[in-house]
């Protein structure tokens, strides 16, 4: 992983604090080339779509983006691997993505298949400063090559590492000034995870409000974790698989 940007170094976009007026604002100064990234996100929902935007237009390449998945064709981190700015993926699931196919099966994307509850533990570990763990999931399949298995209690399990990440981009429904964060029902998902993971955490927000106004037992991230945000009050909120009941 790289060095991130400082961020006591407040670029043009600035509102004061935490926040700022674009997610192109909320970036500058982060991004470089050979950085692996957390995004959250589960399929499309809660992701950090303008966040994701602006990731794209800052240019560089070769990261490292470690997510559930990677977005759709034209959305999401879909945009990212169309722009060939991801040379490696850690998902768990790439099913819905043509673009990733072709690139990881043409040898052009590496990709690092992480089961999913395995790839939000290693997130979370990484966030809490531990640096491996072990797990029965994935032991005696290819998950399990080239790594430790250590018997315990007569069970087999696989030693994974923490992952902790340059840059975290997340999505949250209400965030304060202070960088406190409330999701939206499931699209809580990974989004806390990676938030935790991220040495800098850049949060997109569908609403701020003055810290203070979310009760404690309201808030689903501490402000410790975030370190920029930006508000989107109308994210496009594409649905991944529009399924519809026939009519009786």
């Amino acid at each position: 992983m790289t060095q991130h940007a400082s961020t006591q170094t407040r670029p043009a976009g600035t509102r004061g604090g935490k926040c700022f007026d674009s997610a192109q604002a909320a970036l500058d100064g982060l991004i470089e080339d050979g950085m692996t990234l957390a995004v959250g996100g589960f399929g499309l929902c809660g992701i950090p779509e303008s966040l994701i935007a602006a990731l794209r237009d800052t240019g560089k390449k070769n990261l490292t983006v470690a997510s559930n998945n990677a977005g759709v064709d034209g959305f999401g981190l879909g945009l990212l691997l169309e722009s060939r700015q991801i040379s490696k993926m850690l998902s768990s699931y790439v099913g819905e993505n043509k673009e990733f196919e072709r690139q990881y099966l043409s040898g052009e994307l590496e990709l690092e298949f992480c089961p999913q509850g395995t790839l939000a533990e290693r997130l979370r570990a990484g966030g809490a400063g531990i640096a491996a763990f072990f797990t029965k999931t994935g032991y005696g399949t290819k998950i399990a090559e080239g790594k430790e298995v250590r018997e315990f209690d007569g069970e087999h399990y696989v030693m994974e590492r923490g992952l902790p990440v340059d840059v975290a981009l997340v999505k949250a429904q209400v965030a304060d000034k202070a960088g406190n964060l409330r999701f939206n029902k499931t699209a809580r998902n990974f989004n806390p995870l990676a938030a935790m993971a991220g040495r800098i955490c850049v949060a997109e927000v569908e609403e701020i409000v003055e810290t203070g106004a979310l009760a404690p037992d309201d808030i689903h991230l501490p402000g410790i974790f975030v370190h920029r945000i930006v508000h989107n009050p109308t994210p496009e909120k594409r649905i991944e698989k529009r399924t519809l009941r026939e009519g009786n």
